[in-house]
């Protein structure tokens, strides 16, 4: 059976069939103002495990994702911080490799950035300018929508609607159309600005985009995939001035859009202030455990962040992992046909639009399985196949599951949870119980069991599938 997969350009969930080998998959990436917070987390984990499927079904990819590293809230932020932008820019743009690493995201093809595109992103402009559909005024450069009968046809907004929308903010001196957007910006004192035939000046956001996919990748993409907060107007701009430059329909086959993760409803957001960094979470939760939470729900929906779903999360691992104990890694085990089984329930899932919580479903499934054969005495051998099984069917979904330690880690990790124990004692003391119940709560995401008696409490580590 092919992969379906759901493409937001027609509206429905159809067969992937790429017209490039390899498959050419563009990524709208970050704009490196700040460090990376848990809603970036989400969607380059979940295009992440998108690209990994991909892999082991047997394509080959071209995957490149940009930075944009040239921007308005890098500017502010570099004002506020009392650093060049292009430093700015820089720091943070480490500081999501360092985040994305530890989650295990596999890194890109290339990653190009806005400045080092500055020429090919002139001469786009140029061409737009001389094939009719961008008008210049006064050092800016809008592309003129009504030149594209068709625009709106990603996000859904009608013509009519689209005006409604424009006419909400005043109209800017020298446009002809509210819906218009800039594809040139004419420089202000003080900030960043490159040479053009129109002046001094740094490319409006769209256009990069246009450029940087249309350079690396050629003029039509097999996958263009982003955060479903860029449909209107990123991506419906990115389609009407790309099929303009190049004549080609469509600009992309198939679009792919990311749940946003929300903080009481909101999206998170650097601008809203409601955000918790990668950085962050991790001083509290492994990266395998966030790795976990953000695929717990389907890519296409939301993800509501909260901690009770991390400390979960961490407990799911540990159920994961405890059905690998006292297994190593061996690719030549031979996989039993209920591992097979466990297998094929697992593509059918991923198969169905990269549904990762009903694979995980099936993860789980076989890891209780290993665990009630192996408590019977069954065929080892059979266990320790559908242990590889498990142990490379979680590294599809980029989850590691390193087999927990062996006999000397109960005795090695022994003081440090006699500590927790004291703190959490010392809290219990003075009647903070939530914050006593946290700890008892991370404890066992680390598959450690804490049981409060009337002589006070004990631990031990986790039993297979507890």
């Amino acid at each position: 059976m092919p992969i379906r997969l759901t493409n937001t350009l027609t509206g429905r969930e159809e067969p992937f069939q790429p017209r490039h080998d390899p498959v050419r998959l563009y990524v709208c990436g970050m704009t490196p103002k700040f460090h990376p917070h848990v809603g970036h987390a989400r969607l380059f984990v979940a295009i992440d495990v998108i690209r990994r499927y991909l892999e082991y079904r047997g394509y080959r990819l071209k995957h490149v994702q940009n930075f944009t590293d040239v921007d308005d809230k890098i500017i502010a932020r570099a004002n506020q911080e009392g650093m060049d932008p292009r430093e700015v820019a820089r720091r943070y743009s480490e500081s999501y490799f360092i985040a994305m690493d530890a989650l295990n995201v596999r890194r890109a093809d290339l990653y190009p950035t806005v400045t080092d595109f500055m020429p090919q992103i002139i001469r786009a402009v140029q061409e737009l300018i001389d094939s009719g559909h961008a008008y210049v005024v006064d050092g800016d450069v809008y592309y003129d929508v009504s030149t594209k009968p068709d625009y709106g046809k990603l996000s859904g907004r009608t013509t009519e609607e689209g005006q409604l929308v424009g006419a909400r903010k005043e109209l800017e001196p020298g446009k002809r159309d509210p819906r218009d957007f800039a594809l040139w910006k004419a420089a202000k004192p003080g900030e960043p600005a490159w040479e053009s035939p129109w002046g001094p000046g740094r490319p409006g956001w769209h256009i990069e985009c246009s450029t940087m996919s249309r350079e690396t990748l050629g003029d039509q993409l097999d996958m263009h995939a982003g955060g479903w907060d860029l449909v209107f107007p990123h991506h419906e701009n990115e389609i009407a001035q790309s099929e303009a430059l190049t004549g080609k329909e469509p600009f992309a086959f198939v679009w792919t859009h990311i749940g946003l993760v929300t903080v009481g409803g909101e999206k998170m957001a650097h601008s809203l202030g409601n955000f918790t960094t990668v950085a962050e979470v991790l001083k509290q939760h492994e990266p395998m455990a966030l790795r976990l939470y953000l695929i717990t729900t389907h890519y296409r929906s939301p993800l509501a962040f909260n901690e009770e779903s991390l400390i979960a999360a961490g407990r799911g691992l540990a159920r994961l992992r405890a059905a690998l104990e006292g297994s190593v890694p061996d690719p030549a085990a031979v996989e039993p046909a209920w591992a097979q089984q466990a297998r094929a329930r697992f593509e059918e899932a991923m198969d169905d639009d990269f549904n990762t919580s009903g694979a995980l479903g099936h993860l789980f499934d076989l890891a209780r399985e290993i665990n009630r054969r192996r408590d019977s005495g069954e065929d080892m051998g059979q266990v320790r196949g559908a242990q590889q099984t498990l142990r490379s069917l979680a590294e599809i979904l980029g989850l590691r599951l390193e087999p927990a330690a062996e006999s000397g880690a109960t005795r090695d990790i022994a003081p440090f949870v006699e500590l927790v124990l004291d703190a959490r004692q010392t809290l219990r003391s003075a009647k903070l119980y939530r914050e006593a119940d946290r700890l008892r709560a991370e404890l066992r995401a680390l598959g450690i069991v804490v049981e409060d008696t009337p002589t006070g409490s004990t631990w031990r580590r986790a039993r297979p599938g507890e």
